[in-house]
């Protein structure tokens, strides 16, 4: 079992910054790969960014050159650097862990006001 637990969301003018964490605990396989996926109103849940290893990262279109994945060195907690936020980046983001099994965070709302 994985136990994933978020914090850092809330409400920022468009233009601003917010950093999520999501620190992982439980049986943490090495080869995993963490992200966060986000999920707006009416809209299906979407992939923000992805991280693998140390540094083989994957984003979304929408929030390449924005958004930054990371790890800490201790390799259980990931981090998303949300930066020149848009009101279409509000939703609620949620972390997402994977080995053989998918475990997903509480979620966390982000709302960016115009």
């Amino acid at each position: 079992q994985v136990q994933l637990v978020e914090s850092g969301g809330g409400l920022v003018q468009a233009g601003g910054s917010l950093r999520l964490s999501c620190a992982a605990s439980g049986m943490i396989l090495g080869f995993n790969v963490m992200g966060w996926y986000r999920q707006a109103p009416g809209k299906q849940r979407e992939l923000v960014a992805t991280i693998q290893g140390a540094n083989n990262t994957n984003y979304a279109d929408s929030v390449k050159g924005r958004f930054t994945i990371s790890k800490d060195n201790a390799k259980t907690t990931v981090y998303l650097q949300m930066n020149s936020l848009k009101p279409e980046d509000t939703a609620v983001y949620y972390c997402h862990y994977r080995d053989y099994t998918m475990y997903w965070g509480q979620g966390t709302q982000v709302t960016v006001s115009s």
